[in-house]
């Protein structure tokens, strides 16, 4: 027993040994590795400008580097637009919002109508926001001193000293917060600014040369102008306010803040900070997703669900009547759920990368701005600097730890002030590209307005057009492509080898060829779809004349009435004369007894009393009848008495005593009639007729309405004949067939 008693205490001082010599092993690795650490810093003490010139050197690499790659970048971006305008032979080009050349383009064109000089309002708001900016930069820089000084003298227990520094922090509360609400409100009036400048151009180039028109009957690269001017536009213009604020301040912050840092921690400490931000940087870049995109994607569908929605209104009417309420549910409820899943997928994008983005600049920036500001204070102590009056109690250790802390404060606030600048530059990086996606849709906007005034469409070509579009030779092919003149005349309207083409590029007829002087009535008749409507849109300015040459006055001297008039928002007064206002109406001398004279013409003077005078503002499309429309529609013109109207099936509604009384009044008037009717009433008011045979021919001559009329009725009598022959020979057959059967 006492052998194993032995042998236990043994073992046990061989494990003390061990024990021992293990411990002091560490601490002799522990004081090597100490002794190679002061024996670097020692090296970079006496080398230490060194070491910074070559920072500064690799710092000025890094930047010539990145601009030469922007550089490239630009100019590979430019010659492959020129190749692709070269390969397609259009300017404009389906394309994907990114920040690249196009963008800066885009933005460079817009910027110039939202800021449309250095001397005006917006620009002087500009100077202002970024005034507001720079001081509010040097105003953070003297709160960070400040609130190191504060924590300093807290921690040495000068009373006095913390007390006036609480109160210099609240003489900087007044001018910070002046100035955070100015910038806010300045940014709202920029957004404002920029959003009313870029609508009044829209607007400008949209209710212009019909462009309004074409855009949505003679193009195809918009179907939704009206959501695009009303929701983009206002979309872009805050975002480029904000952008602006979300871009500058950062940049401005970052570049103030890390000037102040080299200062108290080095530029050493600093280029390592900052080159880990610029890896994690690239890093949240390479796994951004593709906002811009997805952004411009989002506004298409949201166009096509307001598109379908302003549809149904429209043609509520037709749909109630053909019960199409559940083909249009199903119509709307497609385009609504494709926008759902793409917002939906956008939201989930988000989530992920937000989370990363999260992680990267609050804590892993954090980290390393932490230990970034302890770096002075490790680095004093490891260089073996004297410490030991840290160590005793005095007025000499309470001054050190007093700077130590008021560094240290400073340098942090100002490390998380830089971090957040940062932080904000990388999540504006996702407001450029929405941006962008903005951008990209108010450009495509703005160009095609401006080809559309120019004449230049986009046009699917489908049916027959599209068939021939396949085979090679045929004349017809490019002929939307083509165009001919249109000449200003004194008083006559010729048609002279002109093709009437649908927008598609449908012929309806290949030439054309007819004359009509001021007082030679003309009425246009033949089968629906022969190119009745379409003559008179290219007469009327709103189809392009595709070749030959046109002779007409001018527009102001051509009036069009449709079969369902257009009702105006406005008074009762202002449907008589529209689209005059009521001080046009004046400067013609025309007063409120005129128009009621001209109503009487058209058995309709009863209306202004019966609906509340002149100035009684109702939805009048819903107040008439169709029949008070068409009146109102001839009131007018004759209102404004031009020189030709066009006609088209305008008194279907209409009885035919108020019929005549129409046509003989605008006849008396001097007004030439162009008519589009099937009424064998109304011939007795035209001198010529221009008839289609829906194949591609026509008729111009003169028209004798007793003839006609006596060889209609020739002409259905004999057919009632013939149809009475086919009727006996029918009888006679049924007859014989029973006699042989019995």
């Amino acid at each position: 027993m006492v052998a194993a008693v032995n042998q236990d205490l043994l073992a046990g001082a061989v494990t003390d040994r061990i024990q021992s010599m293990l411990y002091e092993y560490v601490r002799s690795l522990k004081r090597k590795q100490l002794t190679v650490l002061n024996r670097i810093m020692l090296f970079y003490a006496q080398n230490r400008q060194v070491v910074r010139r070559s920072i500064v050197a690799l710092i000025c690499a890094g930047v010539v580097e990145r601009l030469y790659k922007v550089f490239r970048l630009m100019t590979t971006e430019r010659k492959l637009v020129q190749q692709s305008m070269a390969n397609s032979g259009k300017g404009s080009k389906q394309r994907s919002a990114q920040i690249d050349k196009q963008f800066f383009d885009n933005l460079k064109q817009l910027v110039a109508i939202a800021i449309p000089g250095l001397l005006t309002k917006e620009a002087g708001m500009l100077a202002i926001h970024t005034v507001l900016l720079v001081f509010r930069s040097f105003l953070s820089v003297a709160v960070a001193t400040l609130d190191g000084q504060i924590v300093s003298s807290l921690v040495r227990l000068r009373g006095r000293e913390f007390m006036t520094g609480i109160a210099k922090w609240m003489a900087m509360a007044v001018p910070a917060t002046a100035t955070n609400s100015l910038l806010n409100y300045v940014q709202t009036m920029l957004a404002i600014r920029f959003r009313q400048n870029l609508t009044e151009h829209a607007h400008k180039m949209y209710l212009a040369n019909n462009t309004y028109y074409a855009v949505g009957n003679l193009d195809d690269r918009i179907n939704n102008a009206d959501q695009l001017i009303a929701v983009d536009i206002k979309k872009f213009s805050n975002s480029l306010a904000e952008i602006y604020s979300n871009l500058a301040k950062p940049s401005l912050d970052a570049f103030v803040y890390n000037i102040q840092l080299a200062k108290s921690l080095g530029i050493e400490s600093l280029f390592g900070i900052m080159v880990i931000v610029q890896m994690s940087t690239g890093m949240l870049r390479f796994l951004a997703p593709p906002f811009g995109q997805l952004v411009a994607q989002e506004q298409r569908l949201e166009g096509e669900f307001y598109f379908t929605h302003s549809r149904l209104i429209e043609h509520a009417e037709e749909i109630a009547l053909y019960r199409g309420h559940e083909a249009e549910k199903l119509s709307i409820n497609h385009r609504y759920l494709r926008l759902v899943r793409h917002v939906n997928r956008v939201f989930r994008l988000n989530v992920f990368y937000g989370m990363l983005q999260d992680f990267v600049v609050k804590y892993f920036w954090g980290a390393a701005g932490l230990a970034g500001c302890a770096i002075p204070v490790f680095t004093e102590r490891l260089a073996g600097a004297p410490v030991a009056a840290a160590q005793s109690p005095g007025s000499g250790a309470s001054s050190s730890i007093g700077k130590r802390t008021r560094d240290f404060i400073t340098n942090r606030r100002l490390l998380l002030s830089a971090s957040d600048a940062f932080g904000r530059m990388i999540y504006s990086y996702k407001e450029i590209v929405e941006l962008a996606g903005y951008a990209e849709r108010v450009t495509e906007l703005l160009t095609v307005f401006s080809e559309v005034s120019r004449g230049q469409f986009v046009k699917t070509r489908v049916g027959e057009s599209a068939e021939k579009s396949l085979q090679s030779g045929d004349d017809d092919v490019d002929i939307v492509n083509r165009r001919g003149q249109v000449v200003e005349s004194a008083d006559d309207v010729e048609f002279i080898d002109v093709p009437i083409v649908s927008p598609n590029g449908d012929v309806l007829v290949r030439k054309l060829n007819f004359h009509v002087k001021p007082g030679r009535h003309l009425l246009i008749v033949g089968p629906n779809g022969c190119g009745k409507s379409s003559m008179f849109r290219i007469l009327g300015g709103l189809w392009p004349v595709y070749g030959g040459t046109l002779r007409k006055p001018s527009m102001s001297q051509i009036f069009y009435i449709p079969q369902r008039p257009y009702l105006p928002v406005g008074t009762l007064r202002d449907q008589v004369i529209y689209p005059d206002c009521a001080a046009d109406m004046t400067a013609k001398g025309t007063t409120d007894a005129d128009l009621l004279a001209i109503l009487k013409v058209v058995q309709l003077s009863h209306i202004v009393e019966r609906e509340g005078g002149w100035d009684s503002v109702k939805a009048w499309r819903d107040a008439l009848s169709g029949g008070d429309k068409q009146r109102i529609a001839m009131a007018r013109l004759f209102y404004h008495r031009p020189l030709y109207a066009i006609m088209d099936e305008c008194t279907s509604a209409v009885s035919m005593d108020v019929e005549r009384i129409m046509y003989t009044h605008a006849t008396n008037l001097g007004i030439t009639l162009l008519t589009v009717s099937h009424r064998q009433s109304l011939w007795v008011y035209h001198n010529y007729i221009l008839q289609y045979d829906g194949q591609g021919g026509y008729i111009f001559s003169k028209l004798d309405p007793e003839r006609r009329i006596a060889l209609m009725e020739e002409k259905q009598q004999i057919e009632q004949e013939l149809a009475a022959i086919k009727d006996m020979e029918a009888r006679l057959q049924d007859m014989e067939a029973a006699v042989a059967s019995y």
